[in-house]
């Protein structure tokens, strides 16, 4: 169940960080998925650190930074599909 968990709150990480995320956005909602767990492992990494919870836990501090990593994720894939595209010449 914890892994389904992860999951969800991942998806969830995901949409939001795309939310924050100014312009249009090409990935799909299995890359949403993806940066949103990366996102949330770093929240939690990062909380661990700090000692406010454990890796694996839902608590404050690791929802705001796996929120703000994802979101910087989400504009580096996106700028990095846009320089691509116009590399392309498309």
């Amino acid at each position: 169940m914890a892994v389904i968990g992860f999951i969800v709150f991942g998806l969830f990480v995901g949409v939001v960080a795309r939310l924050l995320v100014p312009g249009h956005h090409r990935i799909s909602l299995l890359m949403t998925l993806a940066l949103g767990c990366v996102g949330s492992v770093i929240g939690g990494v990062v909380a661990n650190a700090l000692g406010t919870g454990d890796m694996w836990e839902l608590n404050f501090l690791g929802a705001v930074v796996a929120i703000v990593s994802a979101a910087v994720l989400v504009a580096a894939v996106t700028a990095g599909s846009g320089s691509r595209r116009s590399s392309l010449g498309h």
